[in-house]
């Protein structure tokens, strides 16, 4: 369903030719079938941010080509309507990604004003109370503001407002991290249970291999803008083949000794 190709991004430089531009990303390929879910992991400046916002058109590649069902995707502003609500991005710091003196409801409504043809035809009302059912809210947080909810049911609006426009594809930049331990579960085992009652895709980008272990299906590993390691989750994680993912593995293990 999506496939990324050869995907190069460069920030900075100097000069018509660039002198000294980041390779952010270089020479990056990905593929995601319909209803999987891959994680793409690495450590903070790999790249993988980048590649996500690539996908959803909020960054521009130097070279390379994003493609959803064949078409080739370019900046969000520039997609077809069918393809701006097909792929949706649920970001990492639920607090900053929507407006806290916006209620709830105003929140799913803007989604559905600006993707009309997402919108519910008849009773809004009962069509935000299943959506916000969908993440396991209650139709009552319907009327509170964003600032006055809790990261983890921040999150979950979030989510809801991805899911009112009927995505294929979620992108999760991050989607738990900022989240309390119990409360990351808790969005991980939504976000699998949606994947299935929504027939969803995931590209999930994360730098946290027990979030990966839980999620996945297949892993990309991404150290200093390049795919390094890829295959099925439990593959790359019980056996790696590169040092890198090896690496991050040992790290994880010593984090979770050390608590």
């Amino acid at each position: 369903m999506l496939e990324v190709d050869d995907l190069r991004v460069t920030f900075g430089g100097r000069g018509r030719r660039r002198r000294g531009a980041l390779a952010a990303v270089d020479g990056v390929s990905l593929r995601v079938e319909p209803e999987e879910t891959l994680a793409v992991v690495g450590e903070s400046g790999s790249g993988k941010t980048t590649v996500a916002r690539c996908v959803v058109g909020l960054q521009r590649p130097d070279s390379g080509s994003v493609r959803f069902d064949g078409q080739v995707l370019g900046p969000a502003g520039r997609r077809p309507p069918a393809l701006q609500r097909a792929i949706q991005m649920v970001f990492q710091d639920p607090r900053s990604s929507l407006n806290p003196r916006m209620t709830v409801a105003a929140l799913i409504g803007e989604a559905w004003r600006t993707h009309p043809a997402a919108a519910p035809s008849g009773d809004r009302t009962e069509a935000l109370r299943r959506v916000l059912a969908d993440v396991g809210l209650d139709g009552d947080v319907a009327g509170r503001r964003a600032g006055d909810l809790s990261g983890g049911q921040c999150q979950r609006v979030s989510i809801a407002r991805a899911l009112a426009v009927g995505p294929r594809l979620l992108v999760c930049d991050e989607a738990v991290s900022a989240l309390d331990v119990s409360v990351q579960a808790q969005i991980l085992r939504l976000l699998a249970d949606l994947r299935t009652s929504h027939r969803l895709a995931l590209l999930f980008i994360t730098h946290d291999l027990g979030v990966v272990h839980q999620i996945a299906d297949r892993v990309a590993v991404m150290r200093r803008g390049v795919v390094v390691e890829e295959g099925p989750a439990g593959e790359v994680l019980g056996a790696p083949r590169h040092e890198y993912t090896q690496a991050l593995l040992d790290a994880a293990l010593d984090l979770t000794v050390e608590a």
